[in-house]
């Protein structure tokens, strides 16, 4: 007979705190892997460096980084051209008013 160590189950974190703050990687282009249009729907407020921006097209959290437009620039498919920006990137859902809890590498 071998033994069978007991496993713990997974600490779930609260349904109510997990869903009140963004996902680590979020994008605007339906195209992405990274689009859910329900989570867009609710307002994504993004802090990058210290500045609220409204202009972010693709973010992810724990890597560091924004991708925004390059001006008025477009692909070969019509598609806006977009620039990586790196720094610290805070987020939260802009639903929640002023006390919303924000997404923050940590």
């Amino acid at each position: 007979m071998s033994e069978e160590k007991p496993t713990k189950p997974a600490a779930a974190p609260s349904t109510a705190n997990a869903a009140d703050v963004p996902p680590d990687h979020l994008a605007i282009s339906p195209l992405s892997e990274h689009f859910d249009e329900e989570k867009l729907r609710r307002g994504i407020g993004i802090r990058f460096k210290g500045v609220v921006r409204n202009n972010i097209e693709e973010y992810c959290i724990s890597e560091g980084w924004v991708r925004v437009q390059a001006g008025k620039t477009m692909d070969r498919k019509g598609r806006p051209l977009t620039i990586k920006l790196s720094g610290p990137v805070e987020a939260w859902y802009e639903d929640l008013g002023d006390d919303a809890p924000v997404a923050k590498k940590g």
